[in-house]
């Protein structure tokens, strides 16, 4: 008999997915450049050259076991030691490669961290907006999640029902910053506040409550934000990392888990992981990729477009009298929709081939998000368009 839990999820398609399928049939149809696609959170940006000829270095003059053998099951040594290197200069932090789990992305990162600190029956606390892959990633390994609801003024940590919903059976709580929908990083305040209200309830309950930090856009951060490195406040904090976004990798699937050496039980958390993999059949990233982002993990690929294109989209947003936070970072805005439903609205968007995605799979109902990972001279059109689209159907102008 097969197995009826995961036949129910082929119902469950994403929107973001549809939504992204239905722009590509549409550009056949007008040609693509024609079609203000701001569904897929695709990078747009080229990988870095060092990257390129990192691997071409490999392939010319390495050997082919070195190249394509098996790695160890705990991930190859030299990425694991640069990656801590990495992290160290960059945060202050004192990662040795014995805390470096390799992943394939961060979504496996996560997979693999709320497994380390959970068992089957436990809760996860994660805040709205949050991304609506967290579901079977949580569920999957057998966990409750709950989402606290947001503070749509700001999109930072809503306290009042986070600490309404914390309980004793809470032993992980999930953060995303900078954060996919939003676009909004956590402050030094929020940080330092999340810290103190876990420390002092891990007290309250008896046990440690970790903290897992989902941060694949850790390195998209814009001027005058402030997004520090959420494990210098919270010593139980499991990093889960990407590349996909800041070396325009994401179909290569290389990420981390970085494991807080001061963490409880720090010295079991990358060895468990390994055994982790044996349950799911993770089995370490690509070795080639591995190598290969080794050489290049403090690079990113120019990652300015994404600034640039924000600045465009939030300033022609307020113009026509939106409600919304301005991103501190990522390649995402989530506008206010200019109706109760932001999935009439959406519908609405598309009669102009403006594709925009209902935040409400997001936890956030009556906003939109726009993924702006696209040329700037085509985002520049889409406001001309967006501008005819609120004039005519919402009657609002500048």
């Amino acid at each position: 008999m097969i197995n009826e839990n995961y036949k129910s999820m082929l119902s469950a398609k994403s929107v973001i997915r549809e939504l992204s399928e239905y722009a590509t049939a549409r550009g056949k149809e007008i040609g693509y450049e024609n079609v203000f696609d701001f569904s897929l959170g695709n990078p747009s940006v080229a990988v870095p050259q060092e990257f390129t000829d990192e691997m071409i270095r490999l392939l010319e003059t390495e050997d082919t076991m070195t190249l394509h053998g098996y790695t160890p099951s705990l991930g190859n040594p030299l990425y694991k030691e640069n990656i801590a290197k990495s992290l160290n200069e960059r945060f202050g932090m004192n990662y040795g490669p014995e805390h470096i789990f390799p992943t394939t992305g961060a979504a496996g990162a996560i997979s693999h961290a709320v497994r380390a600190v959970t068992k089957p029956g436990d809760e996860v606390l994660t805040f709205a907006p949050y991304f609506p892959e967290y579901g079977p990633y949580i569920t999957g390994a057998g966990l409750k999640l709950s989402v606290v609801p947001a503070d749509p003024s700001s999109f930072q940590i809503n306290f009042d029902k986070f600490l309404e919903m914390l309980n004793k059976d809470v032993m992980a709580v999930l953060i995303n910053t900078p954060n996919n929908p939003s676009g909004v990083a956590y402050s030094t305040e929020t940080l330092k506040r999340l810290s103190e209200v876990l420390t002092a309830k891990s007290e309250e309950y008896g046990h440690t409550i970790y903290l897992l930090s989902d941060e694949p856009y850790r390195e998209i951060v814009f001027a005058g934000a402030d997004a520090p490195y959420v494990s210098k406040f919270y010593p139980h904090t499991l990093s889960c990392y990407s590349f996909s976004k800041s070396l325009s990798l994401p179909g290569e699937r290389i990420g981390y888990v970085a494991v807080n050496p001061a963490c409880e039980g720090a010295e079991f958390i990358v060895p468990m992981c390994g055994q982790i993999s044996r349950g799911t059949g993770h089995n370490c990233p690509p070795s080639i990729i591995q190598q290969a982002v080794a050489k290049v993990c403090s690079l990113t690929a120019d990652l300015s477009v994404y600034e640039t294109n924000m600045n465009i989209i939030y300033d022609t947003l307020v113009e026509l009298g939106f409600t919304v936070v301005k991103p501190g970072g990522t390649f995402y805005i989530m506008p206010k929709a200019l109706e109760e439903s932001s999935i009439e609205f959406c519908k609405k968007a598309k009669d102009y081939d403006l594709i925009f995605v209902p935040a409400d799979g997001f936890g956030a109902p009556g906003f939109f998000r726009m993924a702006y990972c696209i040329d700037t001279e085509k985002v520049q059109r889409a406001m001309g368009r967006l501008r005819e689209f609120v004039k005519e159907v919402y009657k609002k102008t500048a």
